[in-house]
Protein backbone atom coordinates (compact mmCIF):
# COMPACT_ATOMS: atom_id res chain seq x y z
CA UNK A 1 0.00 0.00 0.00
CA UNK A 2 1.25 3.48 -0.90
CA UNK A 3 2.62 5.49 2.03
CA UNK A 4 0.63 8.70 2.34
CA UNK A 5 2.15 10.06 5.51
CA UNK A 6 2.53 13.40 3.74
CA UNK A 7 -1.20 13.93 4.29
CA UNK A 8 -0.50 14.97 7.89
CA UNK A 9 2.04 17.72 7.10
CA UNK A 10 1.25 21.07 8.70
CA UNK A 11 4.45 22.95 7.86
CA UNK A 12 7.93 22.23 6.51
CA UNK A 13 9.44 21.42 9.90
CA UNK A 14 7.11 18.39 10.16
CA UNK A 15 9.18 16.65 7.45
CA UNK A 16 12.22 14.65 8.61
CA UNK A 17 13.89 14.23 5.22
CA UNK A 18 16.07 17.35 4.70
CA UNK A 19 15.71 17.41 0.91
CA UNK A 20 11.95 17.10 1.03
CA UNK A 21 11.79 19.66 3.84
CA UNK A 22 13.63 22.18 1.64
CA UNK A 23 11.24 21.51 -1.25
CA UNK A 24 8.21 22.01 0.98
CA UNK A 25 9.76 25.16 2.48
CA UNK A 26 10.22 26.59 -1.03
CA UNK A 27 6.57 25.90 -1.77
CA UNK A 28 5.62 27.73 1.45
CA UNK A 29 7.64 30.74 0.30
CA UNK A 30 6.38 30.68 -3.30
CA UNK A 31 3.12 32.71 -2.97
CA UNK A 32 4.84 35.49 -1.02
CA UNK A 33 7.72 35.59 -3.52
CA UNK A 34 5.30 35.85 -6.43
CA UNK A 35 3.10 38.54 -4.87
CA UNK A 36 5.98 40.75 -3.77
CA UNK A 37 7.64 40.26 -7.16
CA UNK A 38 4.50 41.45 -8.93
CA UNK A 39 4.33 44.58 -6.77
CA UNK A 40 8.07 45.26 -7.07
CA UNK A 41 7.99 44.90 -10.86
CA UNK A 42 4.98 47.23 -11.07
CA UNK A 43 6.89 49.92 -9.17
CA UNK A 44 10.19 49.28 -10.98
CA UNK A 45 8.62 49.32 -14.44
CA UNK A 46 6.68 52.50 -13.60
CA UNK A 47 10.04 54.10 -12.89
CA UNK A 48 12.23 52.63 -15.65
CA UNK A 49 9.78 51.77 -18.46
CA UNK A 50 6.63 53.83 -17.69
CA UNK A 51 5.19 53.36 -21.18
CA UNK A 52 5.17 49.56 -20.87
CA UNK A 53 3.91 49.82 -17.28
CA UNK A 54 1.04 52.07 -18.38
CA UNK A 55 -0.01 49.67 -21.12
CA UNK A 56 0.03 46.83 -18.60
CA UNK A 57 -2.02 48.81 -16.08
CA UNK A 58 -4.63 49.74 -18.68
CA UNK A 59 -4.81 46.13 -19.87
CA UNK A 60 -5.09 44.87 -16.31
CA UNK A 61 -7.86 47.36 -15.47
CA UNK A 62 -9.75 46.35 -18.61
CA UNK A 63 -9.28 42.69 -17.71
CA UNK A 64 -10.78 43.30 -14.28
CA UNK A 65 -13.68 45.21 -15.76
CA UNK A 66 -14.50 42.25 -18.00
CA UNK A 67 -14.03 39.88 -15.09
CA UNK A 68 -16.40 42.00 -12.99
CA UNK A 69 -19.05 41.66 -15.69
CA UNK A 70 -18.38 37.92 -15.91
CA UNK A 71 -18.65 37.52 -12.14
CA UNK A 72 -21.85 39.60 -12.05
CA UNK A 73 -23.58 37.13 -14.35
CA UNK A 74 -22.40 34.25 -12.15
CA UNK A 75 -23.57 36.08 -9.03
CA UNK A 76 -27.05 36.67 -10.39
CA UNK A 77 -27.30 33.11 -11.66
CA UNK A 78 -26.17 31.75 -8.29
CA UNK A 79 -28.67 33.93 -6.45
CA UNK A 80 -31.53 32.82 -8.71
CA UNK A 81 -30.66 29.16 -8.18
CA UNK A 82 -30.45 29.67 -4.43
CA UNK A 83 -33.94 31.21 -4.28
CA UNK A 84 -35.35 28.42 -6.45
CA UNK A 85 -33.78 25.69 -4.31
CA UNK A 86 -35.00 27.39 -1.12
CA UNK A 87 -38.58 27.19 -2.37
CA UNK A 88 -38.44 23.47 -3.24
CA UNK A 89 -39.82 20.91 -0.80
CA UNK A 90 -36.80 18.68 -0.15
CA UNK A 91 -38.53 16.30 2.23
CA UNK A 92 -41.10 15.69 -0.48
CA UNK A 93 -38.30 15.12 -2.98
CA UNK A 94 -36.67 12.62 -0.60
CA UNK A 95 -39.97 10.77 -0.19
CA UNK A 96 -40.50 10.60 -3.94
CA UNK A 97 -36.92 9.47 -4.62
CA UNK A 98 -36.80 5.79 -5.47
CA UNK A 99 -34.17 3.79 -3.56
CA UNK A 100 -33.01 2.40 -6.91
CA UNK A 101 -31.69 5.88 -7.68
CA UNK A 102 -29.56 6.02 -4.55
CA UNK A 103 -25.88 6.04 -5.43
CA UNK A 104 -25.11 4.43 -2.06
CA UNK A 105 -26.59 0.92 -2.17
CA UNK A 106 -26.13 0.31 1.59
CA UNK A 107 -29.13 2.60 2.19
CA UNK A 108 -32.63 1.40 1.35
CA UNK A 109 -34.55 4.38 2.69
CA UNK A 110 -33.47 7.98 3.17
CA UNK A 111 -34.59 7.83 6.81
CA UNK A 112 -31.65 5.53 7.46
CA UNK A 113 -29.39 8.56 7.06
CA UNK A 114 -28.02 10.13 10.23
CA UNK A 115 -26.52 13.59 10.57
CA UNK A 116 -23.58 14.15 12.90
CA UNK A 117 -23.40 17.87 13.64
CA UNK A 118 -20.33 19.18 15.46
CA UNK A 119 -20.39 22.73 16.84
CA UNK A 120 -17.07 23.80 18.39
CA UNK A 121 -17.27 26.77 20.73
CA UNK A 122 -14.78 29.06 22.44
CA UNK A 123 -15.87 32.17 24.38
CA UNK A 124 -19.12 32.55 22.43
CA UNK A 125 -22.04 34.05 24.34
CA UNK A 126 -25.07 31.97 25.30
CA UNK A 127 -27.31 34.01 22.97
CA UNK A 128 -25.24 32.98 19.95
CA UNK A 129 -25.31 29.27 20.84
CA UNK A 130 -29.05 29.40 21.50
CA UNK A 131 -29.71 30.80 18.03
CA UNK A 132 -27.54 28.07 16.51
CA UNK A 133 -29.31 25.25 18.36
CA UNK A 134 -32.75 26.77 17.77
CA UNK A 135 -32.08 26.65 14.03
CA UNK A 136 -31.21 22.93 14.33
CA UNK A 137 -34.39 22.30 16.27
CA UNK A 138 -36.49 24.13 13.67
CA UNK A 139 -35.01 22.23 10.73
CA UNK A 140 -37.45 19.92 8.98
CA UNK A 141 -35.21 16.85 9.07
CA UNK A 142 -36.27 14.15 11.61
CA UNK A 143 -34.60 15.00 14.93
CA UNK A 144 -34.36 11.31 15.80
CA UNK A 145 -31.72 11.08 13.08
CA UNK A 146 -29.59 13.97 14.33
CA UNK A 147 -26.54 13.52 16.59
CA UNK A 148 -25.41 16.90 17.91
CA UNK A 149 -22.06 17.50 19.60
CA UNK A 150 -21.11 20.71 21.40
CA UNK A 151 -17.31 20.83 21.42
CA UNK A 152 -15.98 22.90 24.34
CA UNK A 153 -12.43 23.86 25.29
CA UNK A 154 -10.91 22.87 28.62
CA UNK A 155 -8.84 26.07 28.58
CA UNK A 156 -12.10 27.97 28.95
CA UNK A 157 -13.96 25.41 31.06
CA UNK A 158 -15.13 27.56 33.96
CA UNK A 159 -16.99 29.96 31.70
CA UNK A 160 -18.00 27.42 29.05
CA UNK A 161 -19.43 24.96 31.60
CA UNK A 162 -22.29 27.33 32.44
CA UNK A 163 -23.17 27.91 28.78
CA UNK A 164 -22.90 24.22 27.88
CA UNK A 165 -25.18 23.29 30.80
CA UNK A 166 -27.79 25.82 29.66
CA UNK A 167 -27.68 24.48 26.12
CA UNK A 168 -27.98 20.88 27.32
CA UNK A 169 -30.89 21.78 29.60
CA UNK A 170 -32.83 23.47 26.80
CA UNK A 171 -31.88 21.35 23.78
CA UNK A 172 -30.30 18.12 25.07
CA UNK A 173 -33.43 16.02 24.66
CA UNK A 174 -34.51 17.50 21.32
CA UNK A 175 -32.23 15.28 19.23
CA UNK A 176 -31.44 11.57 18.87
CA UNK A 177 -28.25 12.05 20.86
CA UNK A 178 -26.60 15.10 22.41
CA UNK A 179 -23.00 15.13 23.60
CA UNK A 180 -20.75 17.71 25.25
CA UNK A 181 -17.01 17.18 24.77
CA UNK A 182 -14.01 18.91 26.34
CA UNK A 183 -10.97 19.36 24.15
CA UNK A 184 -7.74 19.26 26.22
CA UNK A 185 -5.26 22.05 25.69
CA UNK A 186 -1.63 21.77 24.60
CA UNK A 187 -1.89 18.35 22.98
CA UNK A 188 1.12 17.31 20.93
CA UNK A 189 1.12 18.32 17.24
CA UNK A 190 -1.93 20.51 17.66
CA UNK A 191 -2.81 24.16 17.07
CA UNK A 192 -5.49 25.25 19.50
CA UNK A 193 -8.43 26.15 17.28
CA UNK A 194 -11.58 25.00 15.57
CA UNK A 195 -10.03 22.06 13.70
CA UNK A 196 -8.47 20.48 16.79
CA UNK A 197 -11.63 20.95 18.86
CA UNK A 198 -13.84 19.58 16.09
CA UNK A 199 -11.63 16.54 15.52
CA UNK A 200 -11.66 15.72 19.24
CA UNK A 201 -15.47 16.06 19.31
CA UNK A 202 -15.96 13.85 16.23
CA UNK A 203 -13.72 11.13 17.65
CA UNK A 204 -15.61 11.23 20.94
CA UNK A 205 -18.93 10.93 19.12
CA UNK A 206 -17.61 7.93 17.22
CA UNK A 207 -16.40 6.23 20.39
CA UNK A 208 -19.30 7.05 22.72
CA UNK A 209 -22.32 7.06 20.39
CA UNK A 210 -21.78 5.77 16.87
CA UNK A 211 -19.70 2.65 17.58
CA UNK A 212 -21.80 1.43 20.57
CA UNK A 213 -24.97 1.81 18.47
CA UNK A 214 -23.22 0.18 15.48
CA UNK A 215 -24.41 2.84 13.06
CA UNK A 216 -22.71 2.27 9.67
CA UNK A 217 -20.28 5.08 8.94
CA UNK A 218 -21.55 5.20 5.34
CA UNK A 219 -24.99 6.15 6.70
CA UNK A 220 -23.77 9.29 8.44
CA UNK A 221 -23.34 12.77 7.00
CA UNK A 222 -20.91 14.85 9.02
CA UNK A 223 -21.50 18.62 9.20
CA UNK A 224 -18.81 21.03 10.34
CA UNK A 225 -20.35 24.24 11.67
CA UNK A 226 -19.10 27.35 13.44
CA UNK A 227 -20.65 28.34 16.77
CA UNK A 228 -22.69 31.08 15.05
CA UNK A 229 -23.89 28.96 12.11
CA UNK A 230 -27.67 28.97 11.80
CA UNK A 231 -29.05 26.45 9.32
CA UNK A 232 -32.05 27.28 7.18
CA UNK A 233 -35.02 24.91 7.70
CA UNK A 234 -34.30 22.54 4.79
CA UNK A 235 -30.52 22.35 5.02
CA UNK A 236 -30.28 18.72 6.14
CA UNK A 237 -32.97 17.48 3.76
CA UNK A 238 -31.22 19.29 0.89
CA UNK A 239 -27.85 17.78 1.86
CA UNK A 240 -29.42 14.33 2.21
CA UNK A 241 -30.92 14.54 -1.28
CA UNK A 242 -27.60 15.64 -2.79
CA UNK A 243 -25.77 12.90 -0.88
CA UNK A 244 -28.12 10.14 -2.05
CA UNK A 245 -28.08 11.27 -5.68
CA UNK A 246 -24.39 12.15 -6.00
CA UNK A 247 -22.39 9.98 -8.39
CA UNK A 248 -19.82 9.32 -5.67
CA UNK A 249 -21.35 10.41 -2.36
CA UNK A 250 -18.39 9.21 -0.29
CA UNK A 251 -15.98 11.22 -2.42
CA UNK A 252 -17.90 14.49 -2.33
CA UNK A 253 -18.16 17.42 0.07
CA UNK A 254 -21.31 19.55 0.14
CA UNK A 255 -20.91 23.33 0.33
CA UNK A 256 -23.71 25.78 1.24
CA UNK A 257 -23.69 29.53 0.65
CA UNK A 258 -22.69 31.46 3.80
CA UNK A 259 -24.79 34.56 4.43
CA UNK A 260 -23.17 36.77 7.06
CA UNK A 261 -26.46 38.34 8.16
CA UNK A 262 -27.30 37.11 11.67
CA UNK A 263 -26.43 40.50 13.17
CA UNK A 264 -26.08 42.53 9.99
CA UNK A 265 -28.23 45.44 11.17
CA UNK A 266 -26.02 45.92 14.23
CA UNK A 267 -22.80 45.79 12.20
CA UNK A 268 -20.84 48.93 11.27
CA UNK A 269 -20.95 49.95 7.62
CA UNK A 270 -17.48 48.60 6.88
CA UNK A 271 -18.44 45.20 8.30
CA UNK A 272 -21.71 45.18 6.37
CA UNK A 273 -20.05 45.75 3.02
CA UNK A 274 -17.30 43.28 3.80
CA UNK A 275 -19.83 40.63 4.88
CA UNK A 276 -21.89 40.88 1.71
CA UNK A 277 -18.74 40.96 -0.43
CA UNK A 278 -17.76 37.63 1.12
CA UNK A 279 -21.24 36.21 0.57
CA UNK A 280 -21.21 37.30 -3.07
CA UNK A 281 -17.80 35.72 -3.67
CA UNK A 282 -18.97 32.38 -2.29
CA UNK A 283 -22.18 32.60 -4.34
CA UNK A 284 -20.07 33.14 -7.46
CA UNK A 285 -17.94 30.13 -6.58
CA UNK A 286 -21.04 27.90 -6.48
CA UNK A 287 -21.21 28.49 -10.25
CA UNK A 288 -17.63 27.20 -10.66
CA UNK A 289 -18.15 23.77 -9.15
CA UNK A 290 -15.12 22.18 -10.81
CA UNK A 291 -12.91 24.60 -8.86
CA UNK A 292 -14.93 24.80 -5.65
CA UNK A 293 -13.14 24.12 -2.33
CA UNK A 294 -14.72 23.67 1.09
CA UNK A 295 -15.04 26.79 3.22
CA UNK A 296 -16.16 27.27 6.83
CA UNK A 297 -19.45 25.39 7.39
CA UNK A 298 -19.84 22.35 5.11
CA UNK A 299 -20.87 18.68 5.08
CA UNK A 300 -19.25 15.42 3.99
CA UNK A 301 -19.44 11.65 4.52
CA UNK A 302 -18.43 10.54 8.01
CA UNK A 303 -16.91 7.42 6.45
CA UNK A 304 -14.64 9.63 4.37
CA UNK A 305 -13.67 11.72 7.38
CA UNK A 306 -12.54 8.53 9.13
CA UNK A 307 -10.71 7.31 6.02
CA UNK A 308 -8.53 10.44 6.00
CA UNK A 309 -8.00 10.13 9.77
CA UNK A 310 -10.20 13.15 10.54
CA UNK A 311 -9.28 16.79 10.05
CA UNK A 312 -5.72 17.88 10.60
CA UNK A 313 -5.17 19.38 14.05
CA UNK A 314 -1.87 21.09 13.18
CA UNK A 315 -3.20 23.66 10.69
CA UNK A 316 -5.07 26.95 10.94
CA UNK A 317 -7.20 26.63 7.78
CA UNK A 318 -8.70 23.21 8.49
CA UNK A 319 -11.90 23.87 6.53
CA UNK A 320 -10.10 24.14 3.20
CA UNK A 321 -7.38 21.65 4.15
CA UNK A 322 -9.90 18.81 4.55
CA UNK A 323 -10.67 19.10 0.82
CA UNK A 324 -6.99 18.72 -0.10
CA UNK A 325 -6.59 15.84 2.37
CA UNK A 326 -9.38 13.98 0.59
CA UNK A 327 -8.20 15.02 -2.86
CA UNK A 328 -4.72 13.59 -2.27
CA UNK A 329 -5.96 10.57 -0.33
CA UNK A 330 -8.24 9.48 -3.19
CA UNK A 331 -5.75 10.28 -5.99
CA UNK A 332 -7.66 13.30 -7.26
CA UNK A 333 -11.03 11.54 -7.21
CA UNK A 334 -12.73 14.02 -4.91
CA UNK A 335 -14.96 17.01 -5.52
CA UNK A 336 -17.18 19.64 -3.86
CA UNK A 337 -20.85 19.83 -4.80
CA UNK A 338 -22.46 23.28 -4.54
CA UNK A 339 -25.71 23.10 -2.58
CA UNK A 340 -27.03 26.51 -3.70
CA UNK A 341 -28.65 26.55 -0.28
CA UNK A 342 -27.88 29.15 2.40
CA UNK A 343 -26.77 29.03 5.98
CA UNK A 344 -26.39 32.23 8.01
CA UNK A 345 -23.51 33.40 10.17
CA UNK A 346 -22.52 36.54 12.08
CA UNK A 347 -21.06 39.62 10.49
CA UNK A 348 -17.84 40.70 12.18
CA UNK A 349 -18.89 42.96 15.07
CA UNK A 350 -16.93 44.04 18.11
CA UNK A 351 -17.46 46.51 20.95
CA UNK A 352 -16.61 49.56 18.84
CA UNK A 353 -15.78 50.52 15.27
CA UNK A 354 -12.02 50.53 15.72
CA UNK A 355 -11.98 47.06 17.30
CA UNK A 356 -14.34 45.79 14.60
CA UNK A 357 -11.97 46.98 11.86
CA UNK A 358 -9.04 45.27 13.59
CA UNK A 359 -11.05 42.05 13.87
CA UNK A 360 -12.07 42.19 10.19
CA UNK A 361 -8.39 42.47 9.29
CA UNK A 362 -7.46 39.53 11.54
CA UNK A 363 -10.31 37.39 10.25
CA UNK A 364 -9.37 38.08 6.64
CA UNK A 365 -5.72 37.34 7.43
CA UNK A 366 -6.74 33.99 8.93
CA UNK A 367 -8.74 33.16 5.82
CA UNK A 368 -5.84 34.26 3.61
CA UNK A 369 -3.48 32.11 5.70
CA UNK A 370 -5.04 29.22 3.81
CA UNK A 371 -2.40 30.07 1.21
CA UNK A 372 -0.42 27.41 3.07
CA UNK A 373 -2.56 24.88 1.20
CA UNK A 374 -0.50 25.69 -1.90
CA UNK A 375 2.63 24.10 -0.40
CA UNK A 376 0.53 21.17 0.82
CA UNK A 377 -1.00 20.28 -2.53
CA UNK A 378 2.12 21.03 -4.61
CA UNK A 379 4.13 18.69 -2.41
CA UNK A 380 1.29 16.17 -2.52
CA UNK A 381 1.28 16.32 -6.32
CA UNK A 382 4.99 15.50 -6.31
CA UNK A 383 4.43 12.54 -4.01
CA UNK A 384 1.24 11.21 -5.61
CA UNK A 385 1.79 10.19 -9.23
CA UNK A 386 -1.75 8.88 -9.66
CA UNK A 387 -3.45 12.27 -9.86
CA UNK A 388 -4.29 13.24 -13.47
CA UNK A 389 -2.02 16.02 -14.67
CA UNK A 390 -5.06 17.90 -16.00
CA UNK A 391 -6.50 18.17 -12.51
CA UNK A 392 -3.15 19.14 -11.05
CA UNK A 393 -2.79 22.04 -13.49
CA UNK A 394 -6.41 23.19 -13.27
CA UNK A 395 -6.73 23.24 -9.49
CA UNK A 396 -3.13 24.28 -8.93
CA UNK A 397 -3.41 27.28 -11.24
CA UNK A 398 -6.76 28.30 -9.75
CA UNK A 399 -5.46 28.31 -6.19
CA UNK A 400 -2.12 29.99 -6.92
CA UNK A 401 -3.62 32.62 -9.22
CA UNK A 402 -6.44 33.27 -6.76
CA UNK A 403 -4.11 33.94 -3.84
CA UNK A 404 -1.76 36.14 -5.88
CA UNK A 405 -4.70 38.22 -7.11
CA UNK A 406 -6.07 38.33 -3.57
CA UNK A 407 -2.87 40.03 -2.44
CA UNK A 408 -2.08 42.25 -5.43
CA UNK A 409 -5.09 43.05 -7.65
CA UNK A 410 -6.59 45.84 -5.54
CA UNK A 411 -3.21 47.51 -5.05
CA UNK A 412 -2.47 47.36 -8.78
CA UNK A 413 -5.81 48.92 -9.69
CA UNK A 414 -6.31 51.57 -7.01
CA UNK A 415 -2.75 52.60 -6.06
CA UNK A 416 0.05 51.38 -8.29
CA UNK A 417 -1.95 52.24 -11.41
CA UNK A 418 -0.98 55.87 -10.91
CA UNK A 419 2.74 55.30 -10.35
CA UNK A 420 3.88 55.88 -13.97
CA UNK A 421 2.66 59.47 -13.59
CA UNK A 422 4.67 59.92 -10.39
CA UNK A 423 7.82 57.97 -11.25
CA UNK A 424 7.94 58.08 -15.04
CA UNK A 425 9.96 61.29 -15.17
CA UNK A 426 9.57 64.45 -17.27
CA UNK A 427 10.03 62.68 -20.60
CA UNK A 428 7.08 60.35 -20.00
CA UNK A 429 4.93 63.14 -18.52
CA UNK A 430 5.00 64.91 -21.91
CA UNK A 431 3.59 61.92 -23.82
CA UNK A 432 -0.01 61.45 -24.96
CA UNK A 433 -0.23 58.24 -22.94
CA UNK A 434 0.73 60.09 -19.75
CA UNK A 435 -2.04 62.61 -20.40
CA UNK A 436 -4.65 59.94 -21.10
CA UNK A 437 -3.67 57.35 -18.48
CA UNK A 438 -5.69 58.85 -15.59
CA UNK A 439 -8.68 59.44 -17.89
CA UNK A 440 -8.67 55.84 -19.15
CA UNK A 441 -8.34 54.33 -15.68
CA UNK A 442 -11.03 56.67 -14.28
CA UNK A 443 -13.46 55.73 -17.03
CA UNK A 444 -12.83 52.04 -16.55
CA UNK A 445 -13.39 52.46 -12.81
CA UNK A 446 -16.58 54.44 -13.48
CA UNK A 447 -17.95 51.67 -15.68
CA UNK A 448 -17.00 49.18 -12.97
CA UNK A 449 -19.30 51.11 -10.62
CA UNK A 450 -22.16 49.29 -12.34
CA UNK A 451 -20.96 46.22 -10.47
CA UNK A 452 -21.21 48.12 -7.18
CA UNK A 453 -24.77 49.23 -7.98
CA UNK A 454 -25.69 45.63 -8.73
CA UNK A 455 -24.05 44.47 -5.49
CA UNK A 456 -25.96 47.09 -3.50
CA UNK A 457 -29.23 45.97 -5.09
CA UNK A 458 -28.57 42.30 -4.37
CA UNK A 459 -27.59 43.06 -0.78
CA UNK A 460 -31.02 44.65 -0.29
CA UNK A 461 -32.65 41.41 -1.47
CA UNK A 462 -30.67 39.38 1.06
CA UNK A 463 -31.19 41.67 4.03
CA UNK A 464 -33.26 40.21 6.89
CA UNK A 465 -36.24 42.31 8.06
CA UNK A 466 -35.23 45.65 9.58
CA UNK A 467 -35.62 45.79 13.36
CA UNK A 468 -38.28 48.34 14.42
CA UNK A 469 -35.71 50.34 16.35
CA UNK A 470 -33.82 51.24 13.15
CA UNK A 471 -34.81 54.23 11.06
CA UNK A 472 -35.88 53.78 7.44
CA UNK A 473 -33.00 56.10 6.52
CA UNK A 474 -30.74 53.17 7.35
CA UNK A 475 -31.52 51.87 3.85
CA UNK A 476 -30.12 55.05 2.28
CA UNK A 477 -26.95 54.82 4.35
CA UNK A 478 -26.73 51.17 3.35
CA UNK A 479 -26.88 51.99 -0.35
CA UNK A 480 -24.14 54.62 -0.20
CA UNK A 481 -21.94 52.44 2.00
CA UNK A 482 -20.92 50.48 -1.11
CA UNK A 483 -18.77 53.46 -2.08
CA UNK A 484 -16.38 52.15 0.58
CA UNK A 485 -15.76 49.03 -1.49
CA UNK A 486 -12.41 50.17 -3.02
CA UNK A 487 -11.14 51.07 0.47
CA UNK A 488 -12.23 47.66 1.77
CA UNK A 489 -10.59 45.84 -1.13
CA UNK A 490 -7.23 47.41 -0.33
CA UNK A 491 -7.13 47.53 3.46
CA UNK A 492 -9.19 44.43 4.27
CA UNK A 493 -8.32 42.22 1.32
CA UNK A 494 -4.88 42.92 -0.19
CA UNK A 495 -3.07 43.94 2.99
CA UNK A 496 -4.11 40.97 5.16
CA UNK A 497 -3.44 38.58 2.26
CA UNK A 498 0.05 40.05 1.84
CA UNK A 499 0.49 39.80 5.60
CA UNK A 500 -0.41 36.09 5.58
CA UNK A 501 1.81 35.31 2.59
CA UNK A 502 4.73 37.19 4.10
CA UNK A 503 4.43 35.15 7.29
CA UNK A 504 4.72 31.95 5.24
CA UNK A 505 7.59 33.52 3.27
CA UNK A 506 9.57 34.34 6.42
CA UNK A 507 8.58 31.22 8.34
CA UNK A 508 6.71 33.30 10.95
CA UNK A 509 3.86 30.84 11.34
CA UNK A 510 0.51 31.88 12.80
CA UNK A 511 -1.64 30.23 15.41
CA UNK A 512 -5.43 30.10 15.21
CA UNK A 513 -7.18 33.39 15.95
CA UNK A 514 -10.80 32.96 17.03
CA UNK A 515 -13.10 35.64 15.66
CA UNK A 516 -14.71 37.60 18.47
CA UNK A 517 -18.49 37.41 18.27
CA UNK A 518 -20.46 40.26 19.81
CA UNK A 519 -24.21 40.81 19.63
CA UNK A 520 -25.22 44.38 20.47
Amino acid sequence: MENKSYLSIGKASDIENKKERRIYRFFEMLPGLLSWSVLFLAVFCSWKIPFIASIFIISFSLFWLLRTIYYSFHLWSGYQKMKKIEKADWIKKLNSLSSSKYSLKTIKNWKELYHLIVIPMYKEELEILKDTFSSLEKSNYPKEKMIVVLGCEERNKEEAQKIASEIEKEFGKKFFRFLITWHPQNLKNEINGKGANETWAAKKAKKEIIDPLKIPYENIIFSSFDADTCVFPQYFSRVSYCFLTAKKPLKTSYQPIPLFINNIWQAPIVSQVFSFSSTFWHTINQERANKLITFSSHSMSFKTLIDVNFKQTNVVSDDSRIFWQCFLKFDGDYRVKPLYYPISMDANVSKNLFKTMINIYKQQRRWAYGVGDIAYFLFGFLKNKKIPIRKEISLGWELIEGHIEWATASLLIFFIGWLPLLLGGPQFSQTVLSYNLPKIISRLMTISMIGLVFSAYLSFLLLPPKPPSFSKYKYIIWAFSWLLFPFIMVFFTSFPALDAQTRWLLGKYMGFWTTEKVRK
